[in-house]
């Protein structure tokens, strides 16, 4: 089965805002599950496999690309620097798009519909008793590739330095409009509606107890999870924690000088955003504001390429130096299968339509009652406080701040992240 795009579904209509950055006021056969009402719900088998046809259209178009001249400046305040990008799409001629989609594909995938739209998930299932479900959301520009890492360390802990009583039940949905799922064709596909259709899918593979986890985006309708609070939800898990205070994340926003009284944490963190704020929101405003405009993003995969990586400065940085050689926490494959699969599944402009969609903080408190566990990372767009995440998190499970690691976490530093999730929610299995 190879196709990726189906009907949105009608929801509610959401007209178009600037993005919301800133305070705002407030296995591998056929399943079928029989949903309430007596509505039956099939759970397809899924499997992708790009045509070689597709592949050797990308390359063509990555040899045919038309450059620009190198930037005017010695550092990377222009954006994405040509020598950069000019070395990944040397590498992405030599890529061997097989060998990753080999690796999606032997893991179980299947597509469902979620209100009215198709949405994949890989579903991994654990070999011991008792597992926790739990499912995990990625981000933009990020993908079910973000997760591969922690599936077996999860799912088997026995074979990876864990305890047969720290498994889990592995979910790895992609969002509407990313990856494998479907692309929304109505307005109305916002956080909110993608935190109640991660629920609605975990109800419907039977799972009358679970936890959450997710970054970026992901972190973001983790958070609504965790506001919906369904019965079944145990507690969530975020490394993007919603947790500035509102009048911090105000003055960072505004570009004004830090608020008295910050320590010496308060302020690195207050720093980190603040730098966000006035340097890394040009590719966020440009799909909040106008998503449809980005017809380079389907049309060149260089200029997708560079879109995807100039995310934030801290990760660019680490992008750049990966291609210069370095040996890091993500390698040059790594970046180019999730760029690789957004080509193939033409998902530039669909993803970005989620930025159009957002009408809420990022990095604000949500209102947050269940328990949740934190992971921090001092690379991150804002690496939370201890005393910020109680703050916003008033049944706060465990914190966790680590030495190294970016935004994209679970890719980046697994172990790290597989080590919260066994420690954080510990507590909160039977």
């Amino acid at each position: 089965m190879t196709e990726t795009t189906s009907p949105g579904g009608g929801a509610d209509t959401l007209s178009p805002s600037p993005i919301q950055l800133a305070p705002s006021p407030d296995s591998a056969k056929k399943e079928t599950i029989i949903l309430g009402g007596g509505a039956e719900t099939p759970i397809r088998p899924f499997e992708f496999r790009a045509t070689d046809e597709q592949l050797a259209d990308l390359k063509s178009r990555i040899q045919a690309t038309r450059w620009p001249e190198r930037e005017t400046v010695a550092d990377d305040t222009q954006g994405v620097q040509l020598a950069t990008i000019q070395k990944l799409a040397e590498f992405w001629l030599t890529h061997d798009w097989r060998k990753v989609e080999a690796r999606i594909n032997s893991y179980p995938n299947f597509v469902t519909e979620v209100d009215g739209l198709d949405m994949h998930f890989i579903h991994v299932k654990s070999k011991h008793p008792n597992a926790m479900p739990l499912i995990v959301t990625h981000g933009w520009p990020g993908s079910v590739i973000e997760q591969l890492k922690i599936i077996d360390p999860l799912t088997d802990p026995t074979a990876h330095g864990g305890r047969a009583e720290d498994a889990f039940d592995v979910v790895i949905p992609s969002m509407p409009g990313y990856g494998f799922s479907g692309k929304p064709s109505t307005p109305g596909w916002g956080p909110k509606r993608i935190a109640k259709g991660s629920i609605a899918l975990m109800k419907r593979l039977g799972y009358d107890r679970f936890v959450a986890s997710g970054g970026d985006w992901g972190a973001l309708i983790t958070d609504f999870i965790g506001v919906q609070a369904p019965p079944e939800l145990l507690g969530i898990h975020t490394n993007m924690a919603g947790a500035i205070p509102p009048e911090i994340d105000a003055a960072a926003f505004a570009g004004a000088a830090a608020p008295d009284g910050l320590d010496e944490e308060e302020r690195y963190a207050f720093d980190h955003v603040s730098f966000f704020y006035k340097h890394g929101l040009g590719y966020a405003q440009e799909m909040a504001a106008r998503s449809q405009t980005l017809y380079g993003l389907a049309d060149s995969p260089v200029a997708l390429a560079a879109w995807i990586i100039d995310h934030d400065i801290w990760t660019y940085r680490q992008i750049a130096r990966i291609f210069d050689g370095e040996q890091m926490g993500l390698t040059r494959d790594d970046i180019v299968d999730n760029i690789a699969l957004y080509w193939l599944t033409n998902t530039g402009v669909s993803s970005a339509r989620l930025y159009w969609e957002n009408k809420n903080a990022f990095f604000s408190p949500k209102g947050v009652k269940v328990p949740v566990v934190v992971s921090a990372f001092p690379e991150e767009i804002c690496p939370i406080p201890k005393k910020w995440a109680e703050k916003a998190y008033p049944n706060l499970l465990y914190y966790q701040k680590h030495p190294d690691g970016a935004h994209f976490a679970a890719w980046e530093q697994p172990q790290a992240i597989v080590d919260d999730l066994r420690n954080g929610f510990r507590s909160l299995r039977n």
